[in-house]
């Protein structure tokens, strides 16, 4: 009889635990035992969902696991939570554990190893950022520290440091629960991943719901208390009081434990792997935020953390490992977010990245309603394409409105998905009826107004 192989699983959120939970479905406990460590209090949570729970939308945390614990070790993963992994030893095919509460460490043995160690906030090196009541947002434990601090501490004033997707959205959530807020940006404007004509947009709903928001201003330091507990936010034009500060300045791939073991790090900070998922160190793979992947527009290295990328990398390293065959073929950039009532999306590249990726663009905007324009509810969105010049080929888009609106950013995945051009595009079958669309759809137009810039781009071009 054949002896049985072990699998060892450094993170338990989305990646680690699909990976785990995939490679269980095809082989058994007796053919392969599953040990699955998390330095956290959680496992296969939505980290998206936190401002909501933060918020107070989404009231109850059990809301935002998908398997709990003890449902992993009912299929026979040993799952070991506040167990966190120091060391990778590649030569003696082992990982040196340490206990988060007690602190005793022990070495544990592997044949095979997925290291899904997800993403860190960034964390300014600035004086003060190591203060008492600043805090990052990544893992549930955040989210749950954070609601914690807002509810026992009734604190007055928040500052949102960064105007991403995180920190926008912590923003409103700020102002849900009574706060007044302000947000910091050394950007002129928020939500960077967009043009800034899309931006803009941002901009005024957030003022509009009265957030104070102070672009264009770099963060300096921060002031704390005697007691050493945070107390004011300092720009190079301002200090803003603050009795709690949260930091939207983005993620970055935890890879420093794979670094340090020899594991190849990218360019991005992200580990390296193959579309099965494998590093190039024998017997060990890679799934999550702490990854690099092939970006489908651009070609190049991206290290872009989402849940979706994640589960899709955590199954086919999963698949992989069970004995079947899976790939990952690489990311679009698609995102979607909600910020007050505007609906934000966007997929492929931004005019600035299409430039650093050496195409030659341009770009279009048009501006139409989400249903027909005599129906109840039809409001306006904005929907801008990226084309590059002389094929057309869709480069990116961007779509920010309300109701009914971001939703659409998936039809134009797929068209870049499958590398159209705008012109193929102006064909596409959309469904139509008055209460979801006006009978010419806005991607439709936008795909027929950058059609006609390529168009006329070439007829001024010799």
């Amino acid at each position: 009889m054949a002896a049985r192989e072990r699998l060892l699983v450094i993170g338990g959120d989305a990646a680690g635990m699909s990976a785990a939970s995939q490679a269980r479905r095809l082989r058994g406990p007796d053919d392969l035992e599953i040990v699955a460590v998390e330095r956290g209090h959680y496992t296969s949570y939505s980290a998206c969902g936190i401002p909501y729970f933060v918020g107070g939308v989404v009231d109850d945390l059990d809301k935002l696991i998908a398997r709990t614990p003890a449902q992993h070790r009912e299929r026979d993963i040993d799952l070991r939570l506040r167990t966190e992994a120091v060391e990778i030893d590649l030569a003696g095919g082992r990982v040196r554990l340490r206990d988060v509460d007690g602190g005793g460490e022990r070495w544990e043995p592997y044949d095979d190893l997925v290291v899904a160690t997800g993403a860190v906030p960034v964390r300014p090196r600035l004086p003060g950022a190591d203060a008492e009541g600043i805090y990052g947002v990544q893992v549930l434990d955040d989210g749950v520290a954070i609601r914690r601090a807002v509810e026992e501490r009734a604190p007055r004033r928040a500052v949102v440091v960064g105007g991403g997707y995180i920190g926008l959205e912590m923003a409103e959530a700020m102002v849900t629960r009574g706060l007044e807020v302000s947000l910091v940006d050394a950007a002129d404007q928020p939500m960077g991943s967009l043009d800034p004509d899309m931006g803009a947009v941002i901009a005024d709903a957030m003022r509009g719901l009265g957030v104070q928001l102070h672009l264009g201003e770099p963060v300096e330091g921060f002031d704390a208390s005697p007691g050493g507990r945070v107390t004011a936010v300092r720009t190079g034009s301002r200090t803003l009081p603050a009795d709690l500060v949260v930091l939207g300045l983005g993620v970055k791939p935890a890879s420093g434990l794979a670094r340090d073991a020899g594991i190849e790090v990218g360019p991005t900070g992200g580990i390296v792997t193959d579309r099965r998922m494998r590093t190039r160190s024998a017997r060990v793979w890679a799934a999550g935020d702490c990854v690099e992947s092939r970006h489908l527009v651009s070609g190049g290295p991206a290290a872009i953390p989402l849940g979706t990328h994640a589960n899709k990398q955590g199954r086919v390293a999963g698949i992989n490992l069970g004995g079947g065959y899976a790939t990952f073929p690489g990311v679009a950039g698609t995102a979607v977010s909600k910020i007050c009532h505007w609906e934000v999306a966007r997929t492929g590249l931004s005019e600035r990245e299409a430039a650093a990726a050496g195409f030659a663009a341009l770009s279009v905007v048009v501006e139409s309603t989400t249903r027909a324009g005599y129906h109840p509810g039809a409001t306006t969105m904005k929907t801008k394409l990226i084309a590059e010049r002389r094929s057309g080929r869709l480069l990116g888009a961007q779509i920010v409105g309300r109701e009914n609106a971001a939703k659409r950013i998936d039809g134009l995945a797929i068209a870049l998905w499958n590398r159209m051009t705008v012109e193929e595009m102006t064909g596409l079958d959309l469904g139509y009826a008055p209460p979801f669309a006006p009978v010419w759809d806005p991607v439709l137009i936008a795909a027929r107004k950058a059609a006609d810039a390529v168009a006329e781009d070439m007829r001024a071009r010799p």
